[in-house]
């Protein structure tokens, strides 16, 4: 079983059936328990402005630590499987969506999309405060695979402007 991956969980519209965004990650952080994802740490909620910035709603955003036997591609198939039961539709890029998750960190692997699975670590997760802060609250230790630089400063670098809430 394979330790220290994280998933980050984002929502700016309601699923059917959840009247918030927050509810929707609610529900598929349980949705994630069920299909045998244990959830090692999670990090509160956090209101997130989209980026790039739009007329969209909020985002609400989470992120969590799980472990897993499945390698990255399979993995990530299930969560792409999980984001269609909470009627997530792909559209334009960077569109409202009921559910987004993508695979961060899988255990400080590196990967390239040539390699049959997700790029890894994530390849934009050091510009997005939507990411980081939900990560440091829950692995305050953690460190970037590729550049090698602590959350700290990664956070310290971000865009001043992206604006974020934790609730």
């Amino acid at each position: 079983m394979t330790e220290h991956i994280y998933i980050a969980l984002g929502s700016n519209l309601s699923a059917p059936g959840f009247n918030t965004p927050a509810e929707t990650l609610e529900a598929a952080i349980s949705a994630l328990m069920a299909a045998s994802l244990p959830i090692i740490r999670r990090s509160d909620i956090w209101l997130t402005e989209p980026v790039p910035v739009s007329d969209q709603p909020w985002f609400a955003n989470a992120v969590i630590e799980t472990a897993s036997e499945d390698e990255p591609g399979i993995l990530m198939q299930r969560l792409h499987r999980l984001e269609a039961d909470f009627e997530r539709v792909r559209s334009t890029p960077n569109a409202a969506r009921t559910l987004d998750l993508d695979l961060i960190d899988y255990a400080g692997r590196l990967s390239q999309t040539g390699d049959n699975g997700p790029n890894l670590p994530h390849p934009r997760l050091q510009d997005r405060a939507f990411v980081l802060l939900p990560l440091q609250e829950i692995a305050p230790d953690w460190v970037h695979p590729l550049s090698g630089k602590a959350i700290s400063d990664l956070i310290a670098a971000l865009d001043s402007s992206q604006k974020a809430i934790r609730i």
